[in-house]
């Protein structure tokens, strides 16, 4: 299971102000959301490392101008893609997965500025994250260990996969058996 001094080590760039943001919530949530074994707990902790730089941004540091009039993401109206922008440990982007989001919530994400409560609320950055993880079926990904469909399904291509493979090695270290860890 996730403990504290491997959150510390597997994200050796965050800050201590942000583990301590997420750290009393982390375990609970991801247990809600089945995200239960250490296989899958490491590649939670990777992906959510690579996307927040280490806890670090839980709102994408891009305007989200490349987002506007992406009907694909949902984004239909004028603005949308400032307002969608990632957001989240794992940077939700699109009005049509906030949209999502929100009904699985009984929450509206979409009015005034409430989008901005992915990135603001510790604990609805974290559940978000969660969240897409069980919809997308990435536990079933990382069962199966592999780093590179899982970050297809998240990033939508391999963008910055040396840098998860990285926190998922540190991450199985501290969280697997060395034979489990050790393998490719």
């Amino acid at each position: 299971m996730v403990s504290g001094k491997s959150r510390w080590v597997t994200m050796p760039r965050a800050r201590r102000e942000d583990v301590a943001r997420f750290f009393p919530q982390m375990l609970p949530t991801l247990l809600n959301y089945s995200i239960d074994m250490p296989l899958r707990q490491a590649h939670f902790l990777a992906q959510i490392g690579h996307e927040s730089g280490s806890l670090r941004f839980t709102e994408e540091l891009a305007s989200g101008d490349a987002y506007e009039g992406r009907a694909d993401l949902g984004n239909t109206q004028p603005g949308d893609g400032r307002k969608f922008k990632g957001r989240g440990l794992i940077q939700l982007t699109g009005r049509a997965n906030y949209e999502k989001y929100g009904q699985a919530k009984g929450l509206d994400f979409t009015e005034g500025d409430n989008c901005k409560l992915l990135s603001t609320d510790p604990q609805l950055a974290l559940d978000v994250a969660c969240w897409f993880w069980q919809t997308h079926g990435l536990n079933a990904l990382s069962d199966q260990d592999d780093v590179r469909a899982v970050t297809q399904r998240i990033n939508g291509g391999l963008n910055g996969l040396a840098d998860r493979e990285d926190y998922l090695l540190r991450s199985k270290f501290f969280l697997l058996p060395a034979a489990e860890a050790a393998a490719p």
